[in-house]
């Protein structure tokens, strides 16, 4: 029930907060150099980007875990996994793909710099 609840809450988060940034960041593209420099200020250089890390691995974290969980449902959809051994380790499953994905993600992403 728990992991039911955390697939609500990511794909509701997802869905705010990376509506949110996706706006904010159209709506300084398109009011002009400084406009989108103010954007990428608070998203990269206020408080050494720690924003923009807070939001980027929340939303990361929110996909894996909502895709992991969706995944989790469909395979209950098709009938597999009701027993409650079963079913307890796939929801313990699906937090831990979540958080090793995001981990691995980050890693390869920060690879780069």
């Amino acid at each position: 029930m728990t992991v039911s609840i955390i697939h609500r809450i990511t794909g509701s988060g997802m869905a705010t907060v990376g509506t949110a940034a996706f706006v904010w960041w159209l709506a300084a593209l398109a009011g002009g150099k400084e406009s989108y420099a103010t954007f990428m200020h608070v998203f990269t250089g206020l408080w050494g980007g720690a924003i923009g890390y807070v939001v980027g691995i929340g939303l990361t974290l929110s996909f894996f875990q909502h895709m992991a969980t969706g995944i989790r449902h469909f395979v209950l959809d098709t009938g597999a996994g009701y027993e409650l051994k079963t079913n307890r380790m796939g929801a313990w499953l699906t937090l831990a793909a979540s958080l090793t994905l995001t981990i691995v993600f980050w890693l390869y992403l920060l690879g780069g710099k």
